[in-house]
């Protein structure tokens, strides 16, 4: 026992520290077990107050009650359990406990009984795995004692009623079920059983058809779930993971990626919802209702803390016309969710959209607080929700009252302000708002642009030259880029030209020392003219000529730095957000992937792609990648060569290189390596089938490959082929396309092993050109020679 108790501390010091790990909660749970039901019963509450949704620990710890016959403790757990976890075991113990304790009472129990079995099938009987439940209630029916032909008579009529019920609800056990139902007809009355089977032949088939598709929904689901908040359980998966449903289904998946276990739970708790919604088994509008919030229920269990399907439920309530009840299942929420403001606006939102504006109210004020950790947005939605409401004044006096608040932001002044000016149509009180907010926040570069948005909007540009001025002067240079950039554009809209020169320039002079703005921006670029003339998305140039302004733009402000080797590993975007108006208008997305400029070198027209820098080979006829896919940028900046790149190519295998070497250049972001692999593992490749048309794939030989001082071939008069040369031919060709197909064949191939085929290639070589040579030896000596074109 000691023992025991000391591993209950050990997990209740984990759950100190994190009160929702899962792992010593079953651990705990497993430990009172063990334990005398007065030392459990702690444990037990402890465990309920962080899982109220709990259906197994519950279970746990009413049966350990039941077995000690504390009746009263019993009652009380249920009462406490039973409407919150529609779980077929606990409401199978419920009913153990029930007819344990009307046993003995005769008739008036067994009364007592059948209403606990009505009650039980009204919440838990459309549950999929209720089938025992319909099977138990109709034995139950059936042992009833007869005393009279009519109670016979009212006790068959009970039974068929129950059987009639159950064979429509799609259940695991509904073909039994039907079997049973069949056999019961039959026994009472032939004749009239004809006419019964055949009225719920067809309902019977449309069940079990629903029950079938249910199933595969269903199967998707952790019925051992605690409800945690949403963790990021990592868990990696496949098609084959998934529920039958999802897997065949690709369209929504279009390729592997890992999810989170509560995740996939959601998504199947989904699907589960979207089935039920669609009424499958088109039954009336109130069975109907009736499996949708059942669903909704269980799956709350499970995923008590995401706040996305208490709305979805509640939202669910008011489309079908029961506001009082997504009212409740709001206020189930908050209790779930007390931190979610979210919750706390939609909920705000239903009450004020049916004109309940105190209830409303009172939502708003619980978002507010205490007063002293009030957020900047709980005080912007009260202002707003009390100018819809109340009026003018009631929003202004509660301004002026957040306006004290330590938390009280700019995001308020520039929030009221705003109000004022367009709701209102009190442009003055707008204006003192924000002269308010500016003795405040004038080292918030954001409250500059919003103050100078307004004054744009009342035409004032006096004040606004005067705003940025006052601000200019006020914040540091690293903070004021954007302010700057603002002048400029408003200068390049509204001022002269004297007034917009003056502007940049002053610009280029304060942002000079930050690092905006490199040491030759001082001086006019054509790059200035480009900003000075465009409009919106409107240029003066191609959109090739802009970006070569800005290439250029980059480099200039960048050409006495030092290049790291980090960043040109990592590589940089050459355009940044300092750049002097001429990005800063661009309407580009801030995802837009950039090239490393730092891995740039000089195109040469001479080089074929992929295939220029070829010179030297690790093996008969493999060209080496090393220089080819080495970065020449690197060993031009660095001074010298990095050689961490060559020594992997050097323990690369040849044919890996060689098919690195064949590989085109890549321009834009390169693709994310998992999901490539994820994809080519789930792919059907077809195996290749003999007698197709196509060059079966020779392999490499495992001659030593000669040294560079070797070759007296270069590469630009010998440039590697390219795939095409490996197409097989098709057909009878000319004698000059075999002869060059030969050739190409030749120099791409990998030399052979066996002397006989060596000269043959050699007389091929010999007849297909008559320039240039390289010394490769004899194939056994390794000093083959032959001349090759």
């Amino acid at each position: 026992m000691e023992a025991e108790l000391r591993r209950v501390g050990d997990q209740d010091r984990k759950l100190v520290d994190d009160k929702y790990n899962v792992e010593a909660t079953e651990s705990l749970a497993n430990e009172a077990l063990h334990l005398p039901i007065s030392e459990a019963a702690p444990i037990y509450e402890q465990l309920l107050t962080v899982f109220p949704t709990a259906a197994k620990y519950w279970k746990q710890y009413v049966e350990a009650q039941m077995v000690v016959n504390n009746d009263e403790a019993t009652k009380q757990i249920f009462s406490r359990c039973l409407l919150n976890c529609l779980q077929i075991p606990l409401w199978r113990c419920y009913i153990r406990f029930i007819r344990k304790v009307n046993d003995k009472k005769g008739v008036e129990g067994q009364e007592e009984t059948r209403k606990a079995f009505d009650f039980m099938l009204s919440y838990v009987g459309a549950d999929i795995a209720s089938g025992p439940v319909w099977m138990e209630y109709i034995t139950f029916l059936k042992s009833l004692p007869a005393l009279s032909t009519q109670e016979e008579s009212q006790r068959m009529i009970a039974v068929r009623k129950v059987y009639q019920k159950a064979i429509v609800t799609p259940t695991h056990h509904i073909e039994q079920l039907w079997k049973e139902y069949e056999n019961f007809e039959n026994s009472v009355s032939r004749q009239l059983a004809k006419g019964l089977l055949s009225e719920y032949q067809p309902k019977f088939n449309s069940a079990r058809a629903v029950y079938r598709e249910r199933k595969k929904y269903v199967d998707g689901i952790d019925w051992n779930m605690l409800a945690v908040p949403p963790t990021g359980s990592y868990k990696s998966w496949t098609f084959t993971d998934l529920p039958s449903y999802m897997a065949t289904s690709r369209t929504y998946f279009s390729w592997s990626l890992p999810l989170f276990a509560e995740e996939l739970q959601w998504m199947a708790w989904k699907k589960l919802l979207a089935f039920e919604k669609g009424n499958p088994q088109r039954i009336d509008n109130g069975s109907s209702n009736k499996r949708i919030i059942f669903t909704y229920e269980q799956c709350l269990m499970y995923l008590y803390h995401y706040p996305d399907l208490w709305y979805d439920y509640a939202m669910w309530h008011a489309k079908s016309g029961s506001i009082d009840a997504a009212i409740k299942v709001f206020q189930r929420s908050l209790k779930a969710r007390p931190d979610s403001e979210m919750l706390r606006y939609a909920y705000g939102e239903l009450e004020e959209s049916r004109g309940a504006i105190q209830p409303t109210k009172k939502i708003y004020e619980s978002l507010l607080g205490d007063g002293v950790n009030t957020t900047a947005l709980a005080h912007i939605q009260f202002i707003r929700f009390l100018r819809r409401t109340e009026g003018v004044e009631a929003a202004r006096k509660y301004f002026l009252d957040a306006r004290k608040s330590p938390n009280c932001t700019y995001h308020v002044y520039v929030a009221y302000a705003m109000m004022a000016f367009c709701l209102d149509k009190d442009p003055k009180m707008a204006h003192n708002v924000f002269e308010a907010g500016l003795k405040r926040f004038m080292h918030e570069p954001v409250y500059i642009l919003e103050y100078a948005d307004f004054l744009t909007r009342l035409n004032d540009d006096r004040n606004i030259r005067a705003l940025f001025e006052r601000a200019l002067s006020s914040l540091p240079s690293e903070e004021s880029v954007e302010v700057w950039k603002r002048f400029t554009s408003f200068e390049q809209t509204y001022g002269d030209l004297a007034s917009m020169l003056k502007v940049e320039r002053r610009k280029k002079e304060a942002l000079s020392g930050t690092g905006e703005e490199g040491p030759s921006s001082l001086e006019s670029s054509l790059q200035d003219v480009a900003s000075r003339y465009s409009f919106m998305d409107l240029w003066p140039c191609s959109s090739k000529e802009l970006d070569h302004l800005a290439r250029q733009e980059w480099l200039a402000k960048n050409i006495n730095k030092k290049v790291e080797k980090s960043t040109m590993l990592n590589g940089l975007g050459f355009v940044d957000e300092g750049s002097t108006g001429l990005t800063s208008n661009l309407a580009v997305s801030s995802k837009v992937v950039y090239p490393d400029t730092n891995q740039m070198v000089i195109y040469d027209p001479r080089q074929k792609p992929g295939a220029g820098n070829f010179q030297t080979t690790t093996a008969a006829g493999v060209p080496t990648a090393s220089k080819a896919l080495s970065n020449p940028m690197i060993a031009a900046v660095g001074g010298q060569t990095m050689s961490a790149f060559d020594e992997i190519l050097e323990a690369t295998p040849p044919a890996l290189v060689a098919f690195l070497s064949n590989l085109p250049v890549v321009e834009g972001p390169t693709p994310d390596v998992d999901v490539v692999l994820s994809i080519c593992l789930q792919s059907d490749v077809p195996a290749p089938q003999p007698g197709k048309s196509g060059a079966a794939p020779m392999p490499l030989p495992s001659i030593p490959a000669p040294s560079t001082s070797d070759l007296s071939v270069s590469s630009k008069s010998h440039p590697i082929p390219s795939a095409s040369s490996f197409k097989p031919a098709r057909g009878k060709r000319k004698h000059f396309d075999r002869q060059e197909e030969e050739e190409a064949s030749v120099q791409s191939h990998p030399l052979p092993r066996d002397a006989f085929r060596i000269r043959q290639i050699q007389k091929a070589r010999g007849t297909a050109s008559q320039t240039g040579s390289a010394s490769y030896g004899s194939a056994i000596s390794g000093d083959l020679s032959g001349s090759t074109g």
